[in-house]
């Protein structure tokens, strides 16, 4: 029911309205940009003539110029320039100090990072010799920074194992 009034209103003196919508006047265009004026036209032409003319001296300075170029070709030009781009692309590398473990065998580490190999074998050897494994000794032998060193030997702690004995009574004592 809806629908028949809204067309009936829609449709309400449809005639009239596009008669007067068609009658009315069309918007004008907007002016064109002025034309320049003839002295500048005649200036131009100057200008023009000048620039098309052909100048003898600088032909000859022209001519006396050769050019002798070889291209490489192009497979071999393209090889070079992806080679150059991978060799830029490289971490920098650091051999392992130990190499016990050869399944993890990583290639390559930039310097300042060290391995996870490394960094157990560095925690063992400082929890066994924290005198002769110092946090400087550590830093200076596998080019780390120092704050970073000493985070580590700090905060780091892979594999201490703690036995909190139980508080029952009935437990056997070790003599």
């Amino acid at each position: 029911m809806g629908g028949l009034v809204a067309r009936a209103f829609r449709n309400f003196n449809v005639e009239s309205r596009a008669h007067k919508v068609v009658s009315q006047e069309k918007p004008k265009a907007a002016p064109l940009h002025p034309t320049t004026p003839h002295e500048l036209r005649i200036q131009n032409a100057a200008v023009r003539d000048k620039v098309y003319k052909k100048d003898d001296h600088l032909l000859s300075l022209l001519r006396e110029v050769y050019v002798d170029s070889t291209d490489p070709s192009p497979v071999q030009a393209r090889k070079d320039v992806i080679s150059n781009q991978q060799e830029e692309r490289r971490l920098p590398k650091q051999t392992f100090k130990h190499d016990h473990f050869s399944i993890l065998a990583i290639e390559n580490i930039p310097k300042g990072k060290i391995s996870i190999i490394e960094a157990l074998t560095v925690l063992s050897s400082h929890k066994r010799q924290p005198e002769t494994w110092t946090a400087e000794k550590i830093a200076e032998e596998y080019s780390l920074e120092l704050k970073d060193t000493k985070s580590l030997l700090e905060f780091f702690i892979p594999f201490d194992v703690k036995i909190i004995p139980p508080k029952d009574a009935k437990q056997i004592k070790s003599t």
